[in-house]
């Protein structure tokens, strides 16, 4: 937390209550590493909807929260890519996901078998999902899309290092995985029309041609 002491330091608005807010607030956004890796569930659409535009509004509040406690005071319309980094950065103190240091002796080690002093921190994934939904909110409570802070090249720069970074220390892959394609099933009569083509095609002694020539015959 190097950026955030001089804003901290000295000022009522980084009080215990302050923060037990955005703690309260950052908790229920926050997916964990092991959330993140379970497979979806089987709700329905709708309940899905429902949650992100839930989860969208309390981070929307959490971010407004953030600008009017920031000294001096922030408005919407001037914040920008420098200030949505150091929300992020600010959030860190908040997260609950283990990434070691190069000197950790589990650098790199996805199961630690044992504690170690490694900083707690916002986990990637947590971070790319809320930066998603905030940059949706912005656009829907009248923002432009060109001058929308949390699509600035600065935070997608900080997001894919965040992502190496933490790669790299826990030995996680992000990679996605590509889905294969489902291999579309014949119905039963196109499956014994197939058939009944390929046995007619390996009649020995004539190419396929004078077979269908003769057929028509």
């Amino acid at each position: 937390m190097d950026m955030f002491p001089q804003l901290m330091e000295g000022s009522s608005a980084y009080s215990d209550a302050t923060n037990l807010s955005i703690i309260a607030n950052i908790s229920s956004s926050s997916v964990t590493e092991a959330t993140a890796t379970q497979p979806p569930s089987s709700s329905s659409p709708s309940a899905n909807s429902s949650r992100y535009e839930n989860q969208k509004r309390r981070d929307w509040n959490t971010f407004g929260q953030y600008l009017r406690n920031h000294r001096p005071p922030l408005s919407l319309s001037r914040c920008s890519g420098a200030h949505v980094l150091e929300f992020l950065r600010y959030l860190d103190q908040f997260g609950k996901t283990k990434v070691h240091t190069t000197v950790c002796h589990f650098y790199g080690h996805p199961n630690p078998p044992a504690p170690c002093p490694c900083p707690l921190r916002q986990a990637w994934g947590s971070l790319d999902a809320l930066i998603g939904r905030l940059r949706a909110a912005f656009e829907e409570n009248g923002g432009k899309p060109e001058t929308n802070p949390f699509g600035a090249r600065a935070v997608r720069l900080y997001l894919r290092e965040v992502r190496d970074m933490q790669s790299k220390a826990r030995g996680v892959s992000y990679e996605k995985k590509k889905r294969k394609r489902p291999v579309p099933q014949l119905s039963a009569s196109s499956s014994s029309a197939v058939a009944s083509h390929q046995q007619f095609q390996m009649l020995p002694g004539t190419s396929s041609t004078s077979q269908i020539s003769k057929f028509e015959k």
